[in-house]
């Protein structure tokens, strides 16, 4: 038997990530599990400038958790807040390295990620957070590329 008490979800707020959110919402309302929804702002090592004026790398992160709060205030449709448990989470860093360490922190059982599906170059320049995750995770990872096989319906 399959117990899953908590899910986690590494969103960026793309498309794909948006798509991949229906996995997450259909296996945590299958399971009557606790869905824990995570963003990461990107580590940041300089100050930034836009038209001559610095804006300090401070401001800048509260500025990217604002919007991304915002943006979690509305990704879970409301009839799913009425059936499942919905835990935020906004921390600073490296993508991959944030999902493990909050994976573990929270007792996460199952990770439902979205993949770009990236190839080539752009692969090699960019990375793959899903790829570095499904590597170190705790615990198993569901990756969902959009578009593929499609086993959940829209509601």
């Amino acid at each position: 038997m399959i117990i899953v008490k908590n899910i986690l979800f590494p969103t960026d707020f793309s498309p794909c990530a948006k798509h991949a959110l229906q996995y997450a919402l259909s296996l945590a309302t299958l399971f009557k599990a606790k869905l824990h929804i995570l963003y990461v702002v990107p580590k940041m090592n300089v100050s930034i400038s836009a038209g001559g004026v610095m804006y300090p790398v401070l401001k800048v992160y509260e500025d990217m958790e604002e919007k991304a709060k915002k943006k979690m205030h509305h990704l879970i449709p409301k009839r799913f807040l009425e059936q499942i448990e919905v835990n935020n989470i906004i921390v600073r860093g490296t993508p991959y390295v944030e999902i493990i360490k909050v994976a573990k922190k929270q007792n996460i059982d199952l990770i439902t990620i979205a993949t770009h599906g990236r190839t080539g170059i752009s692969h090699v320049l960019m990375g793959s957070t899903a790829e570095r995750v499904v590597r170190k995770a705790p615990c198993p990872v569901l990756t969902i590329k959009h578009p593929e096989h499609e086993f959940v319906i829209p509601a």
